[in-house]
C-alpha cells in the first residue's frame, strides 16, 4: 500500500446521488486499496448553511454512511468518521484562522459562487460558511493528507490549504505539508433537467437510495430534445440528458455510439431510450440499493463503524494538533 494518505467525504444534507456515485464514491472504492483513505461526514460544514435545521444534518449522517457502506467502501480499509466527533479539528481551525485575511477569503472563486448559488451577500453571509475553506484545510493537514479527490470547483481550496500550510511553516518552522488535488475522470454530472448540477435542493437528482419505480419516474422525466416530437424525427445528441447519462454509465460505448447514431437520424423514440438507460442504471443501483437495505437492518452496526472510525481519526488529528502546538509554541504541558 502507498504511503500517500487521502482525504475525503461529503456533507450530510441529503442521501448520495449518482453524481456522487460517478464523480467520487467509485474512486473512493478503488482508491482505498491502494492508498490509506479517510473519509470524512463533514456535519460542522453541512450546519454552515443549515444552523436553524440541526435535524436535517443529524439524520443525513446515518444516510450517508449507508450510501458510503453500500457502495463498497470498507471500515477495514478506510477510516470512516463524523468531523464534529473530532475536536481537534476546530482547535486546528482556529490557527489557521491567524494566518488567513478576509480579502483572501473572499478572493476565494469556490466561496464565491457556493454564496451566489445560496443568495449570500457579504453582509448576511453566515462567517462560518465564508470561512470554511479554512475548516476544510483543518480536515486535510490533521491527517497529512498529501492527495485530496476534488471536483475543479474545489480547486481553489485546495489552493488555500497549501496556503496555509506554506505559512504555517515559514512563521513556525516545517509542521504541515502541502495536498495534492486529484481530479476526478468524470466531470460534474447535470441534473436531470440539464440546467444545472444534480442536487437534492434542485430537485433533479437520482440518489442511490431510490426504489426501481422512483428510478423509473424520474427517469421518464428526463429533459432530452424539446424537437423531437416524433419517433420519425432526427435528434439532437448534444444536451441530452439521456446521452449524458449512458456516456457516464453505460460500458458498452459501441451500442451507446448506435444509438447516438440512429437517435440523430431519426426513428428511435425518447421512450425507447429512455427505458434503455433505466436498464444500465437500475443494473447498477440494484446491488446497492439491496446492500443498503441489509445494513439499514442493522443501524447500530453503523454506528458502531462511525464511533470506531471517529475514534482512529481522532487519535490521527491528535498528533498533528501536539505538533502544531508545539511548533507555535503554546504546548504548556511541555514546560511542566
Amino acid at each position: 500500500m502507498s504511503n500517500k494518505i487521502i482525504l475525503t467525504g461529503d456533507r450530510p444534507t441529503g442521501c448520495l446521488h449518482l453524481g456522487h456515485y460517478v464523480g467520487s464514491l467509485i474512486s473512493r472504492v478503488n482508491l482505498q486499496h491502494q492508498y490509506k483513505q479517510f473519509v470524512m461526514i463533514a456535519d460542522w460544514q453541512a450546519l454552515t448553511d443549515n444552523s436553524e435545521n440541526p435535524e436535517k444534518v443529524r439524520n443525513n449522517v446515518i444516510e450517508v454512511a449507508l450510501d458510503y457502506l453500500a457502495v463498497g467502501i470498507d471500515p477495514k480499509l478506510t477510516t470512516i468518521f463524523i468531523q464534529s466527533q473530532v475536536t481537534e479539528l476546530a482547535e486546528l481551525t482556529l490557527y489557521y484562522l491567524n494566518l488567513v485575511t478576509m480579502a483572501r477569503l473572499g478572493r476565494n472563486p469556490t466561496v464565491k459562487s457556493e454564496m451566489q448559488q445560496k443568495g449570500y451577500a457579504n453582509n448576511n453571509t453566515p462567517a462560518g460558511f465564508y470561512m470554511y475553506p479554512i475548516s476544510q484545510a483543518a480536515d486535510i493537514t490533521a491527517f497529512m493528507a498529501n492527495v485530496v479527490p476534488v471536483g475543479e470547483d474545489q480547486l481553489p481550496v485546495i489552493e488555500q490549504t497549501n496556503e496555509i500550510v506554506r505559512k504555517f511553516n515559514s512563521i513556525y518552522g516545517p509542521t504541515l505539508i502541502e495536498a495534492q488535488a486529484l481530479l476526478a475522470k468524470t466531470s460534474r454530472l447535470p441534473g436531470l433537467d440539464g440546467k444545472a448540477k444534480m442536487s437534492k435542493s434542485l430537485n433533479n437528482a437520482i440518489f442511490l437510495s431510490d426504489s426501481q419505480d422512483e428510478l423509473k419516474r424520474k427517469i421518464m422525466s428526463m429533459y432530452t430534445d424539446s424537437q423531437h416530437l416524433k419517433i420519425s424525427d432526427k435528434g439532437k445528441i448534444e444536451g441530452n440528458m439521456v446521452f449524458t447519462y449512458l456516456d457516464a454509465f453505460d460500458s458498452d460505448k459501441a451500442e451507446v455510439a448506435k444509438l447516438k447514431e440512429h437517435y440523430a437520424a431519426g426513428g428511435l423514440g425518447d421512450v425507447k431510450l429512455k427505458n434503455y438507460l433505466f436498464e444500465v442504471l437500475n443494473n447498477i443501483l440494484t446491488p446497492i440499493r439491496n446492500k443498503r437495505l441489509e445494513l439499514a437492518q442493522n443501524i447500530n452496526d453503523v454506528y458502531a463503524v462511525l464511533f470506531n472510525g471517529s475514534a482512529q481519526a481522532k487519535e490521527v488529528a491528535q498528533q498533528t494538533l501536539e505538533n502544531v502546538r508545539n511548533a507555535i509554541g503554546i504546548n504548556y504541558a511541555k514546560n511542566k
